[in-house]
């Protein structure tokens, strides 16, 4: 009868102590004085989480600042001026060449201008035989008639040169000097740095030809492929923080200063640009970095994520009970943001959690269970 009393009293016992849940069973950790000095311990509070989103960029040119520039017209090259990498004003002499072309624009503007100074002799005469009675009204208009003609030649033979890049002085100078010059000058449209050029001497050169490309890389993009499921999360404007491997601890803050309304077919993606200073030339183009987008988020709880601590797959936080006694409670976290975890679950605002340390608490609570 004693015998069957106490097998009924053990399986009672059984049964109630495997029906406490094993995360109801929480023991308590006792740091040591020397411990505690390793800890920080703080309150858990509530912050913003920033939304975010990381995009693979590249430093590219920034295309309102490059200039391809050409000849203005039909020659052979006979200097070089400019070299790559060098550094150019607006202005600047990158070659020149010799043209027959500009040699026979300048004839025909020579001819055109010796034209109506004849004509306007003519009609001069003209005026004064009709004051004597010598000639009739007629005459008089007919050779303001070819005047008129002569002086429209002269706009066209004028405005040919212009567009063969020939500026108001060198026109003044053609009049005074009444000489051919057949160099014509290729210049920088731009202040910036020669990153291209296609040009030898001998080479004969059509305008429709780049001779040069001229970049101002003081300032430059980034820019960034979003896939279009994503397009909508971004918006002109945003903040970005953007990283660049090649150069270690270089990162950059800025805005987006523009986002396509066109999905690329062939990638599926959309175009995000950012602007991108370079004073100091550090920054190169093709150069690969990282765009992080963050915009302004919710209000939830968050901890430091050197708080926590991986056991069994899960996470956990050492909160602390009293002023040496820790526990390691289980917590479900959510996203990670600057160095911290949103809290989802296992702790409530105000709670004390040890923020720096935890790794030593944790060894402290191994060796504790191994003895």
């Amino acid at each position: 009868m004693q015998v069957q009393r106490f097998l009924t009293l053990f399986l009672v016992l059984v049964c109630w102590a495997g029906s406490v849940p094993a995360a109801d069973m929480k023991p308590l950790l006792e740091a040591s004085p020397a411990l505690m000095k390793l800890l920080t311990i703080e309150e858990v509070r509530p912050g913003e989480m920033r939304e975010s989103l990381s995009l693979s960029a590249q430093v590219d040119l920034d295309q309102h600042r490059v200039a391809r520039i050409g000849a203005s017209v039909t020659g052979r090259i006979t200097e070089i001026n400019a070299m790559l990498g060098q550094s150019v004003k607006k202005g600047d002499r990158l070659a020149l060449l010799n043209s027959t072309e500009l040699s026979q624009a300048q004839s025909d503007y020579l001819k055109a201008t010796s034209q109506v100074n004849l004509r306007r002799i003519t009609v001069k005469r003209a005026e004064r035989l009709l004051e004597s009675g010598v000639i009739a009204e007629a005459e008089l208009q007919e050779r303001q008639g070819v005047l008129v003609e002569a002086e429209v030649d002269l706009r066209a033979a004028s405005d040919r040169l212009r567009v063969m890049g020939m500026s108001e002085a060198d026109l003044k100078r053609l009049d005074k000097q009444r000489s051919i010059h057949s160099f014509s000058p290729v210049t920088s449209s731009i202040d910036g740095v020669v990153i291209e050029r296609n040009v030898a001497i001998g080479q004969v050169v059509q305008p429709a030809d780049s001779l040069y490309t001229v970049a101002d890389l003081s300032q430059l993009w980034l820019v960034a492929e979003i896939p279009e499921q994503q397009a909508h999360w971004v918006h002109q404007g945003d903040q970005v923080l953007a990283e660049v491997p090649a150069l270690p601890g270089e990162s950059v803050s800025g805005k987006l200063i523009y986002v396509s309304d066109l999905v690329d077919p062939d990638t599926r993606t959309v175009t995000v640009r950012m602007a991108l200073a370079n004073p100091q030339r550090l920054f190169k183009p093709q150069m690969l970095a990282t765009l992080k987008i963050s915009k302004p988020g919710a209000q939830s709880l968050l901890i430091p994520s050197q708080a926590v601590v991986r056991e069994n797959d899960k996470d956990h936080v050492f909160v602390q009970n009293a002023d040496n006694r820790f526990e390691l409670r289980p917590v479900k976290l959510g996203r990670e943001e600057a160095q911290k975890r949103e809290l989802l679950d296992g702790l409530r605002p105000g709670e004390k959690i040890v923020v720096n340390g935890a790794f030593h608490l944790n060894n402290e609570r191994l060796r504790s269970t191994l003895e």
